[in-house]
Protein backbone atom coordinates (compact mmCIF):
# COMPACT_ATOMS: atom_id res chain seq x y z
CA UNK A 1 0.00 0.00 0.00
CA UNK A 2 0.97 3.46 -0.84
CA UNK A 3 0.70 6.40 1.93
CA UNK A 4 -1.32 7.76 -0.45
CA UNK A 5 -4.93 7.07 -0.83
CA UNK A 6 -4.12 6.23 -4.67
CA UNK A 7 -3.05 2.90 -6.28
CA UNK A 8 0.30 2.12 -6.27
CA UNK A 9 0.45 1.22 -10.12
CA UNK A 10 -1.07 4.64 -10.92
CA UNK A 11 1.38 6.33 -8.74
CA UNK A 12 4.29 4.33 -10.70
CA UNK A 13 2.35 5.54 -13.64
CA UNK A 14 2.28 9.10 -13.00
CA UNK A 15 6.42 9.50 -12.29
CA UNK A 16 7.53 9.93 -15.99
CA UNK A 17 5.10 12.61 -16.28
CA UNK A 18 5.48 14.60 -13.34
CA UNK A 19 9.34 14.39 -12.90
CA UNK A 20 10.60 16.42 -9.38
CA UNK A 21 6.79 17.22 -9.12
CA UNK A 22 5.84 13.88 -7.94
CA UNK A 23 5.73 15.22 -4.37
CA UNK A 24 3.65 18.13 -4.92
CA UNK A 25 1.42 16.37 -7.05
CA UNK A 26 0.70 13.68 -4.84
CA UNK A 27 0.58 16.45 -1.52
CA UNK A 28 -2.47 17.46 -3.35
CA UNK A 29 -4.80 14.21 -2.83
CA UNK A 30 -4.33 15.31 0.91
CA UNK A 31 -6.45 18.41 0.36
CA UNK A 32 -10.16 18.96 -0.26
CA UNK A 33 -11.67 19.30 -3.87
CA UNK A 34 -12.56 22.62 -5.24
CA UNK A 35 -15.80 23.42 -5.59
CA UNK A 36 -17.24 25.63 -8.05
CA UNK A 37 -20.94 27.41 -9.66
CA UNK A 38 -21.73 28.17 -12.99
CA UNK A 39 -24.61 30.83 -13.34
CA UNK A 40 -27.55 30.94 -15.44
CA UNK A 41 -27.40 34.73 -15.90
CA UNK A 42 -24.84 37.57 -14.42
CA UNK A 43 -26.85 37.49 -11.12
CA UNK A 44 -25.35 35.64 -8.34
CA UNK A 45 -28.13 34.57 -6.18
CA UNK A 46 -26.10 32.89 -3.36
CA UNK A 47 -24.72 34.23 -0.27
CA UNK A 48 -21.50 36.34 -1.11
CA UNK A 49 -19.15 34.74 1.23
CA UNK A 50 -19.53 31.49 -0.09
CA UNK A 51 -18.55 32.75 -3.43
CA UNK A 52 -14.48 32.60 -3.32
CA UNK A 53 -13.60 34.60 -6.46
CA UNK A 54 -14.66 34.29 -10.40
CA UNK A 55 -13.19 31.54 -12.75
CA UNK A 56 -11.23 33.46 -15.06
CA UNK A 57 -11.61 31.11 -18.36
CA UNK A 58 -15.48 30.90 -17.80
CA UNK A 59 -18.57 32.77 -17.94
CA UNK A 60 -20.46 33.66 -14.81
CA UNK A 61 -18.46 31.06 -13.07
CA UNK A 62 -17.39 31.19 -9.26
CA UNK A 63 -14.93 29.11 -6.74
CA UNK A 64 -17.76 28.19 -4.28
CA UNK A 65 -16.74 27.28 -0.52
CA UNK A 66 -16.98 23.94 0.12
CA UNK A 67 -19.55 24.06 3.41
CA UNK A 68 -22.13 25.71 0.39
CA UNK A 69 -25.44 24.35 0.29
CA UNK A 70 -26.38 25.34 -2.84
CA UNK A 71 -27.26 21.99 -4.28
CA UNK A 72 -29.98 22.03 -1.66
CA UNK A 73 -31.89 25.22 -1.63
CA UNK A 74 -35.05 25.54 -4.28
CA UNK A 75 -32.76 28.28 -6.56
CA UNK A 76 -31.53 25.19 -7.62
CA UNK A 77 -33.99 23.38 -9.03
CA UNK A 78 -35.18 26.65 -10.49
CA UNK A 79 -31.80 26.28 -13.22
CA UNK A 80 -30.57 29.43 -11.37
CA UNK A 81 -27.00 27.77 -11.47
CA UNK A 82 -25.26 24.28 -12.16
CA UNK A 83 -22.29 22.60 -9.97
CA UNK A 84 -19.80 21.80 -11.87
CA UNK A 85 -16.25 20.74 -11.58
CA UNK A 86 -13.94 23.94 -12.64
CA UNK A 87 -11.86 21.85 -14.38
CA UNK A 88 -14.49 20.40 -16.68
CA UNK A 89 -15.67 23.74 -17.41
CA UNK A 90 -12.18 24.50 -19.78
CA UNK A 91 -13.14 21.93 -22.65
CA UNK A 92 -16.37 24.22 -23.98
CA UNK A 93 -14.30 27.55 -22.97
CA UNK A 94 -11.37 26.17 -25.52
CA UNK A 95 -14.48 25.39 -28.49
CA UNK A 96 -15.58 28.72 -27.85
CA UNK A 97 -18.68 28.33 -29.87
CA UNK A 98 -20.26 31.27 -32.01
CA UNK A 99 -23.62 32.62 -32.64
CA UNK A 100 -25.56 30.84 -34.92
CA UNK A 101 -23.24 27.30 -34.34
CA UNK A 102 -24.45 24.07 -34.76
CA UNK A 103 -23.01 22.32 -31.98
CA UNK A 104 -23.03 18.90 -30.82
CA UNK A 105 -21.83 17.09 -27.44
CA UNK A 106 -21.86 13.45 -28.04
CA UNK A 107 -20.71 12.17 -24.86
CA UNK A 108 -22.96 14.24 -22.44
CA UNK A 109 -24.02 13.43 -19.77
CA UNK A 110 -24.82 14.45 -17.38
CA UNK A 111 -25.14 18.24 -18.94
CA UNK A 112 -22.50 20.13 -17.40
CA UNK A 113 -20.70 21.08 -20.79
CA UNK A 114 -23.88 21.23 -23.03
CA UNK A 115 -25.29 23.94 -20.90
CA UNK A 116 -22.17 25.45 -20.55
CA UNK A 117 -22.12 25.38 -24.28
CA UNK A 118 -25.52 26.93 -25.27
CA UNK A 119 -25.30 30.06 -22.50
CA UNK A 120 -21.77 30.86 -24.07
CA UNK A 121 -23.74 32.02 -27.50
CA UNK A 122 -26.92 31.98 -29.47
CA UNK A 123 -26.25 28.46 -30.98
CA UNK A 124 -28.94 27.23 -33.75
CA UNK A 125 -28.90 23.97 -32.20
CA UNK A 126 -27.03 22.33 -29.51
CA UNK A 127 -27.84 18.53 -29.82
CA UNK A 128 -26.86 16.77 -26.26
CA UNK A 129 -26.08 12.69 -26.63
CA UNK A 130 -25.74 10.16 -24.43
CA UNK A 131 -26.20 6.34 -25.32
CA UNK A 132 -26.46 5.09 -21.74
CA UNK A 133 -30.38 5.30 -21.28
CA UNK A 134 -30.15 5.52 -17.65
CA UNK A 135 -27.51 8.84 -17.94
CA UNK A 136 -29.72 10.25 -21.23
CA UNK A 137 -32.74 10.83 -18.25
CA UNK A 138 -30.33 13.17 -16.42
CA UNK A 139 -28.65 15.18 -18.93
CA UNK A 140 -32.39 15.14 -20.74
CA UNK A 141 -33.35 16.92 -16.73
CA UNK A 142 -30.78 19.50 -16.67
CA UNK A 143 -31.39 20.12 -19.90
CA UNK A 144 -34.58 21.09 -19.12
CA UNK A 145 -33.83 22.79 -15.57
CA UNK A 146 -31.17 24.88 -16.89
CA UNK A 147 -34.40 25.99 -19.34
CA UNK A 148 -32.15 25.54 -22.59
CA UNK A 149 -34.75 26.29 -25.55
CA UNK A 150 -32.70 25.07 -28.47
CA UNK A 151 -31.46 21.81 -27.81
CA UNK A 152 -32.04 18.22 -29.01
CA UNK A 153 -31.35 15.45 -26.50
CA UNK A 154 -30.69 12.04 -28.01
CA UNK A 155 -29.21 8.56 -26.62
CA UNK A 156 -27.37 6.54 -29.28
CA UNK A 157 -23.91 5.26 -29.63
CA UNK A 158 -21.32 7.48 -31.67
CA UNK A 159 -21.49 5.41 -34.60
CA UNK A 160 -25.64 5.74 -35.52
CA UNK A 161 -25.40 9.51 -35.10
CA UNK A 162 -22.25 9.74 -38.06
CA UNK A 163 -23.99 7.26 -40.40
CA UNK A 164 -27.20 9.91 -40.13
CA UNK A 165 -25.47 13.36 -40.18
CA UNK A 166 -21.87 13.63 -42.10
CA UNK A 167 -20.69 17.34 -42.19
CA UNK A 168 -23.39 18.59 -40.10
CA UNK A 169 -21.47 20.27 -37.22
CA UNK A 170 -19.88 23.58 -37.02
CA UNK A 171 -18.57 22.24 -33.00
CA UNK A 172 -17.77 18.93 -32.18
CA UNK A 173 -17.34 18.51 -27.95
CA UNK A 174 -16.41 14.78 -27.40
CA UNK A 175 -15.87 14.67 -23.63
CA UNK A 176 -14.33 11.07 -24.00
CA UNK A 177 -15.38 8.24 -21.44
CA UNK A 178 -11.77 7.59 -19.51
CA UNK A 179 -10.25 5.65 -16.92
CA UNK A 180 -11.29 8.79 -14.66
CA UNK A 181 -7.97 9.20 -12.58
CA UNK A 182 -7.95 12.74 -12.69
CA UNK A 183 -11.37 12.24 -10.76
CA UNK A 184 -9.22 10.31 -7.60
CA UNK A 185 -9.33 13.39 -5.23
CA UNK A 186 -13.25 14.23 -6.16
CA UNK A 187 -14.51 10.76 -6.45
CA UNK A 188 -12.74 8.10 -4.71
CA UNK A 189 -15.15 5.30 -5.97
CA UNK A 190 -13.04 5.96 -8.94
CA UNK A 191 -9.90 4.77 -8.09
CA UNK A 192 -11.11 1.33 -6.68
CA UNK A 193 -12.81 0.82 -11.01
CA UNK A 194 -9.61 1.53 -12.20
CA UNK A 195 -6.68 -0.73 -13.01
CA UNK A 196 -3.65 -0.98 -15.26
CA UNK A 197 -5.46 -2.03 -17.99
CA UNK A 198 -8.07 1.03 -17.75
CA UNK A 199 -6.43 3.45 -20.55
CA UNK A 200 -5.97 0.81 -23.15
CA UNK A 201 -9.65 -0.17 -23.24
CA UNK A 202 -10.11 3.18 -22.85
CA UNK A 203 -8.07 4.17 -25.40
CA UNK A 204 -9.90 1.68 -27.86
CA UNK A 205 -13.32 2.97 -27.02
CA UNK A 206 -12.16 6.80 -27.53
CA UNK A 207 -10.73 6.31 -31.16
CA UNK A 208 -14.24 4.78 -32.15
CA UNK A 209 -15.77 7.66 -30.81
CA UNK A 210 -13.02 10.07 -32.40
CA UNK A 211 -13.82 8.51 -35.93
CA UNK A 212 -17.44 9.27 -36.06
CA UNK A 213 -16.95 12.78 -34.33
CA UNK A 214 -14.94 13.31 -37.55
CA UNK A 215 -17.55 12.27 -39.77
CA UNK A 216 -19.67 14.32 -38.46
CA UNK A 217 -17.80 17.97 -38.48
CA UNK A 218 -18.05 20.46 -41.37
CA UNK A 219 -15.27 20.99 -43.08
CA UNK A 220 -13.55 24.29 -41.70
CA UNK A 221 -15.50 22.93 -38.07
CA UNK A 222 -13.78 22.49 -35.07
CA UNK A 223 -13.60 19.10 -32.55
CA UNK A 224 -12.46 19.85 -28.68
CA UNK A 225 -11.30 16.37 -27.36
CA UNK A 226 -11.62 16.08 -23.35
CA UNK A 227 -10.65 13.39 -20.50
CA UNK A 228 -10.69 13.69 -17.01
CA UNK A 229 -7.77 11.26 -16.88
CA UNK A 230 -3.91 11.77 -16.85
CA UNK A 231 -2.34 9.35 -18.67
CA UNK A 232 -0.57 9.78 -21.95
CA UNK A 233 -2.40 6.56 -23.62
CA UNK A 234 -5.98 8.36 -23.55
CA UNK A 235 -4.57 11.82 -23.87
CA UNK A 236 -1.60 12.60 -26.31
CA UNK A 237 -1.34 9.18 -27.52
CA UNK A 238 -5.13 9.11 -28.64
CA UNK A 239 -5.28 13.05 -30.53
CA UNK A 240 -1.66 11.79 -32.49
CA UNK A 241 -3.56 8.17 -33.58
CA UNK A 242 -6.61 10.16 -34.18
CA UNK A 243 -3.87 12.81 -36.49
CA UNK A 244 -2.30 10.19 -38.34
CA UNK A 245 -5.73 8.51 -39.05
CA UNK A 246 -7.34 11.93 -40.22
CA UNK A 247 -4.56 14.13 -42.31
CA UNK A 248 -7.41 15.79 -42.65
CA UNK A 249 -7.00 17.47 -38.97
CA UNK A 250 -4.69 19.77 -37.56
CA UNK A 251 -4.35 20.89 -34.13
CA UNK A 252 -5.20 24.86 -33.16
CA UNK A 253 -3.32 27.02 -30.51
CA UNK A 254 -5.74 28.53 -27.81
CA UNK A 255 -5.38 29.88 -24.31
CA UNK A 256 -7.81 30.28 -21.62
CA UNK A 257 -7.48 33.10 -18.95
CA UNK A 258 -6.22 31.90 -15.90
CA UNK A 259 -4.47 28.75 -17.46
CA UNK A 260 -1.23 27.68 -19.47
CA UNK A 261 -1.53 28.55 -22.87
CA UNK A 262 -1.93 25.77 -25.67
CA UNK A 263 0.24 26.52 -28.54
CA UNK A 264 0.36 22.65 -29.53
CA UNK A 265 -3.77 22.71 -29.20
CA UNK A 266 -3.18 20.64 -25.99
CA UNK A 267 -4.20 21.71 -22.52
CA UNK A 268 -2.97 19.59 -19.13
CA UNK A 269 -5.03 20.84 -16.35
CA UNK A 270 -2.66 19.30 -12.86
CA UNK A 271 -4.52 19.54 -8.94
CA UNK A 272 -1.09 20.88 -7.60
CA UNK A 273 -0.95 23.68 -10.41
CA UNK A 274 -5.04 25.13 -10.84
CA UNK A 275 -7.28 25.31 -8.21
CA UNK A 276 -9.77 21.96 -10.25
CA UNK A 277 -8.67 18.09 -11.13
CA UNK A 278 -7.08 16.51 -13.55
CA UNK A 279 -8.19 17.24 -16.96
CA UNK A 280 -6.91 17.54 -20.88
CA UNK A 281 -8.27 19.51 -23.22
CA UNK A 282 -7.26 19.47 -27.45
CA UNK A 283 -8.62 21.32 -30.16
CA UNK A 284 -8.61 20.54 -33.34
CA UNK A 285 -10.15 21.54 -36.51
CA UNK A 286 -11.11 19.94 -40.00
CA UNK A 287 -9.14 21.06 -43.03
CA UNK A 288 -11.71 23.22 -46.03
CA UNK A 289 -14.21 25.47 -45.11
CA UNK A 290 -18.35 24.60 -45.95
CA UNK A 291 -21.62 24.99 -44.48
CA UNK A 292 -23.47 21.85 -43.24
CA UNK A 293 -25.73 21.47 -46.12
CA UNK A 294 -27.90 18.48 -44.49
CA UNK A 295 -31.39 19.21 -43.65
CA UNK A 296 -34.12 17.13 -42.41
CA UNK A 297 -38.22 17.37 -43.45
CA UNK A 298 -40.07 19.57 -40.90
CA UNK A 299 -41.88 17.50 -37.94
CA UNK A 300 -45.33 17.87 -37.75
CA UNK A 301 -47.16 20.55 -37.22
CA UNK A 302 -49.94 21.20 -34.34
CA UNK A 303 -53.65 20.66 -35.11
CA UNK A 304 -55.73 24.03 -34.92
CA UNK A 305 -57.37 22.67 -31.79
CA UNK A 306 -54.33 22.83 -29.72
CA UNK A 307 -53.40 26.05 -30.88
CA UNK A 308 -56.71 27.11 -29.93
CA UNK A 309 -55.98 25.79 -26.52
CA UNK A 310 -52.77 27.28 -26.43
CA UNK A 311 -53.88 30.54 -27.52
CA UNK A 312 -56.34 31.03 -24.55
CA UNK A 313 -53.25 29.83 -22.62
CA UNK A 314 -50.91 32.40 -23.47
CA UNK A 315 -53.43 35.24 -23.51
CA UNK A 316 -54.13 34.14 -19.60
CA UNK A 317 -50.55 34.02 -18.86
CA UNK A 318 -49.03 36.43 -21.12
CA UNK A 319 -46.52 33.59 -22.94
CA UNK A 320 -44.73 34.72 -25.99
CA UNK A 321 -43.49 31.26 -27.35
CA UNK A 322 -45.37 30.40 -30.35
CA UNK A 323 -45.58 26.33 -30.53
CA UNK A 324 -43.96 25.11 -34.47
CA UNK A 325 -44.25 21.57 -34.04
CA UNK A 326 -45.34 18.53 -32.28
CA UNK A 327 -43.34 16.17 -31.28
CA UNK A 328 -44.37 12.70 -29.11
CA UNK A 329 -47.36 14.43 -28.58
CA UNK A 330 -46.69 17.73 -27.34
CA UNK A 331 -46.45 21.32 -28.74
CA UNK A 332 -43.08 21.74 -29.01
CA UNK A 333 -41.22 25.43 -30.09
CA UNK A 334 -38.70 23.46 -32.48
CA UNK A 335 -35.10 25.07 -33.27
CA UNK A 336 -35.21 25.99 -36.91
CA UNK A 337 -32.63 23.59 -38.15
CA UNK A 338 -32.59 20.05 -37.46
CA UNK A 339 -30.71 17.18 -38.77
CA UNK A 340 -33.03 13.73 -39.53
CA UNK A 341 -34.54 12.84 -36.18
CA UNK A 342 -36.14 9.64 -37.62
CA UNK A 343 -34.27 6.46 -36.26
CA UNK A 344 -32.30 8.16 -33.74
CA UNK A 345 -34.11 7.76 -29.94
CA UNK A 346 -34.97 11.45 -29.24
CA UNK A 347 -35.69 12.39 -25.77
CA UNK A 348 -36.20 15.96 -26.22
CA UNK A 349 -36.66 18.88 -29.29
CA UNK A 350 -36.43 22.13 -28.18
CA UNK A 351 -38.52 23.81 -26.05
CA UNK A 352 -41.57 21.47 -24.85
CA UNK A 353 -44.81 23.68 -24.46
CA UNK A 354 -47.57 21.36 -23.03
CA UNK A 355 -50.55 19.54 -24.18
CA UNK A 356 -53.94 19.47 -24.71
CA UNK A 357 -55.51 17.17 -22.35
CA UNK A 358 -59.29 17.16 -24.12
CA UNK A 359 -60.40 20.56 -24.65
CA UNK A 360 -58.14 21.52 -21.73
CA UNK A 361 -54.17 23.09 -22.73
CA UNK A 362 -51.50 21.82 -19.87
CA UNK A 363 -48.58 23.60 -19.60
CA UNK A 364 -45.17 21.77 -19.71
CA UNK A 365 -42.88 22.43 -16.39
CA UNK A 366 -40.20 22.96 -19.15
CA UNK A 367 -42.08 25.95 -20.19
CA UNK A 368 -41.57 27.49 -17.27
CA UNK A 369 -38.06 27.28 -16.96
CA UNK A 370 -37.33 28.01 -20.67
CA UNK A 371 -38.95 31.17 -21.13
CA UNK A 372 -40.40 34.62 -19.00
CA UNK A 373 -43.84 34.21 -18.37
CA UNK A 374 -45.45 37.74 -17.41
CA UNK A 375 -48.06 36.01 -14.72
CA UNK A 376 -46.41 35.44 -12.14
CA UNK A 377 -46.75 34.07 -8.00
CA UNK A 378 -43.61 34.98 -6.02
CA UNK A 379 -43.19 32.05 -3.24
CA UNK A 380 -41.58 32.57 0.34
CA UNK A 381 -38.62 30.49 1.34
CA UNK A 382 -40.89 28.25 2.98
CA UNK A 383 -43.23 28.22 -0.15
CA UNK A 384 -40.69 27.16 -2.26
CA UNK A 385 -39.89 23.89 -0.51
CA UNK A 386 -43.49 23.03 0.26
CA UNK A 387 -43.59 23.54 -3.06
CA UNK A 388 -40.79 21.35 -4.23
CA UNK A 389 -42.76 18.74 -2.00
CA UNK A 390 -45.71 18.94 -4.25
CA UNK A 391 -47.94 20.66 -1.63
CA UNK A 392 -50.47 22.91 -2.61
CA UNK A 393 -50.09 26.99 -1.74
CA UNK A 394 -52.82 28.87 -0.42
CA UNK A 395 -53.68 32.16 -2.72
CA UNK A 396 -55.86 35.15 -2.77
CA UNK A 397 -59.93 33.56 -3.55
CA UNK A 398 -59.72 35.80 -6.60
CA UNK A 399 -56.91 33.92 -8.54
CA UNK A 400 -57.75 31.80 -11.53
CA UNK A 401 -55.84 29.71 -14.22
CA UNK A 402 -51.95 29.27 -13.93
CA UNK A 403 -49.54 30.80 -12.77
CA UNK A 404 -45.43 30.42 -12.87
CA UNK A 405 -44.44 30.41 -8.93
CA UNK A 406 -40.85 32.40 -8.32
CA UNK A 407 -38.42 32.55 -5.98
CA UNK A 408 -36.22 35.66 -6.53
CA UNK A 409 -37.06 35.73 -9.96
CA UNK A 410 -36.14 32.48 -10.60
CA UNK A 411 -39.41 30.01 -12.06
CA UNK A 412 -39.94 26.82 -9.84
CA UNK A 413 -42.63 25.68 -12.36
CA UNK A 414 -46.36 26.31 -12.62
CA UNK A 415 -49.61 26.22 -10.24
CA UNK A 416 -53.26 26.83 -11.27
CA UNK A 417 -54.95 28.92 -8.63
CA UNK A 418 -58.87 27.78 -8.43
CA UNK A 419 -61.04 28.71 -4.67
CA UNK A 420 -57.78 30.09 -2.81
CA UNK A 421 -55.60 27.89 -3.69
CA UNK A 422 -52.29 27.26 -6.08
CA UNK A 423 -52.78 23.51 -7.00
CA UNK A 424 -49.41 22.50 -7.26
CA UNK A 425 -48.02 21.17 -10.65
CA UNK A 426 -44.67 20.69 -9.88
CA UNK A 427 -43.62 17.25 -11.97
CA UNK A 428 -43.85 13.90 -9.01
CA UNK A 429 -41.05 12.82 -10.13
CA UNK A 430 -39.09 15.92 -9.18
CA UNK A 431 -40.54 16.35 -5.67
CA UNK A 432 -38.29 16.28 -2.69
Amino acid sequence: MSEYPLPLPFIESMRPLLSGEMDAFLASYQQPAQRSVRFRDPRRPLPANSLLGDIPYARNACYLSLDSNAGAIPLHEAGAYYLQEPSAMAAAAALRPQDGDRVLDLCAAPGGKSTQLAMSAHLTLLIANEPISSRAQVLSSNIERMGIENAVVTCAYPDALAARWPSFFDKILVDAPCSGEGMFRRHPEARAEWNADSPARCAARQAEILNSAAQMLRPGGRLAYSTCTFNSLENEGSIKRFLAEHPDFHPVPFALPGLPAAPQGILRLWPHHVRGEGHFVALLEKDGNASPALSAPPLPAPDRAALQAYAAFADETGCVIVPNAVFGGHLIHAPVVLPPLDRIRTLRVGLQVGELRGKVFIPDHALALGTDIPRQYPLTDAQALAYLHGEALPCDETMRGFYTVTMDGYALGFCKASNGQLKNHYPKGLRK
